[in-house]
């Protein structure tokens, strides 16, 4: 039996969510993994992707974005995101049984699609679909607002930024990482990721870069998305309306909120590269880890047996480290 093709979808009426990140936020994760994904996971994305050329990963990046508005593709569009039905700024937490619906979330989308970019059985046009839904939705889960339902993921929360009306999730998609870099070209984001993959090599992440990946576990999907959802969503209360709604309603975001988000887009992109780079090695290799020291060792996932948080532990003990709401 082979994975299934799509989870199962229900057409409700629904707001249009946004687009993750925004070419630059995505781009830039696929490259950040580029740097940190093994010589086989290589191999193995390049002949799935048939693509060789430098940006391979980050070529693919937005594909799930223009392709679930297609009428082929219509049915990918709730796997973007999962509605936190939580309280922000009072509590922030996602719960899979509670908010994960039956025509599935991105959780259950990021479970599903590795396990078909796995499988050979689906042929060589849905594993490579499959592959790049990854790709997407490892970025899409580490923005804060596609991990929460408030507000449609902040999507009617009108604000302004630098003049111009906009809404919170458009803000976080794509305003405030591209103000803070320069523009959203495929040059942009290859020298945000360079940037970004120094700071996790010998710079401001060094040191914690190995605990993005601790409870990493490729035989479960849904418990490692979910760690990287509540991961992403508990920025909603401290960073994105820490004064609830009416803090930022109607209000100029380009100044102090804007400073304060820095740091935050920042540490999402880093993680989202990072964990995709172990990810997509779990997918080619069958192994959890990195390549060059950082982070978990390759292990044999066979071999864990159910005890991977407890060897997790021990490894990062023992070793030193060198909405998609439119």
């Amino acid at each position: 039996m082979t994975p299934s093709n799509a989870l199962v979808f229900t057409v409700l009426p629904f707001l249009p969510r946004a687009l993750s990140w925004g070419t630059l936020g995505h781009t830039t994760v696929a490259l950040i993994a580029q740097n940190f994904i093994s010589p086989k996971t290589v191999e193995f994305t390049q002949h799935l992707l048939n693509d060789t050329s430098s940006n391979y990963l980050a070529n693919v990046a937005t594909w799930a974005d223009s392709y679930r508005y297609t009428a082929e593709g219509g049915f990918s569009s709730p796997f973007h995101y999962i509605d936190a039905l939580d309280s922000p700024p009072e509590t922030c937490n996602v719960d899979f049984g509670r908010d994960c619906p039956e025509e599935g979330c991105i959780v259950s989308a990021i479970a599903n699609y590795t396990t078909r970019a796995q499988s050979e059985e689906v042929g060589l046009v849905e594993q490579q679909k499959a592959l790049k839904w990854v790709i997407h939705f490892l970025g899409d889960i580490h923005q804060p607002l596609h991990v929460e339902n408030l507000n449609v993921g902040g999507n009617t929360i009108n604000v302004t930024f630098e003049g111009e009306k906009t809404n919170l999730h458009h803000i976080w998609d794509s305003n405030i990482p591209e103000k803070l870099v320069g523009g959203y070209a495929m040059s942009d984001s290859i020298a945000w990721a360079a940037t970004l993959t120094a700071e996790i090599k010998n710079g401001t992440y060094a040191e914690e870069a190995g605990g993005w990946l601790q409870g990493l576990n490729g035989k479960d999907g849904i418990e490692s998305a979910m760690l990287w959802a509540n991961d992403a969503n508990a920025f909603i209360c401290s960073a994105v309306v820490p004064d609830g709604v009416d803090g930022v309603e109607g209000k100029e975001l380009d100044g102090a909120y804007y400073d304060s988000a820095i740091p935050v887009v920042q540490l999402q992109i880093a993680k989202a590269g990072y964990r995709l780079a172990a990810w997509l090695n779990y997918i080619a290799t069958g192994k959890v880890g990195l390549k060059g020291g950082y982070g978990v060792l390759l292990t044999s996932l066979c071999s864990l047996s159910g005890n991977l948080m407890s060897i997790n532990a021990f490894l990062f003990k023992s070793i030193a480290l060198g909405v998609q709401k439119d």
